[in-house]
């Protein structure tokens, strides 16, 4: 009866001791955190450049009478 106990404990710590997934967590937060960076840094270009073609719209406005 030990060994049995024994052998259920040890597979259980083995099962707990896995990292196979890990590595897809920890992929998925980084893709998750580009992600986010990526739309947050958008909106900012976004707007700094519908503001310089507003300008250059203005300018060749203003050139062209």
């Amino acid at each position: 009866m030990k060994n049995r106990f024994l052998m259920l404990s040890i597979k259980i710590q083995n099962m707990l001791s896995r990292e196979e997934g890990q590595d897809l967590i920890e992929y998925a937060l980084v893709v998750a955190l580009i992600a986010f960076a990526a739309t947050a840094g958008m909106n900012t270009l976004a707007g700094n450049i519908n503001t310089a073609f507003s300008q250059i719209g203005a300018k060749l406005t203003s050139y062209t009478g």
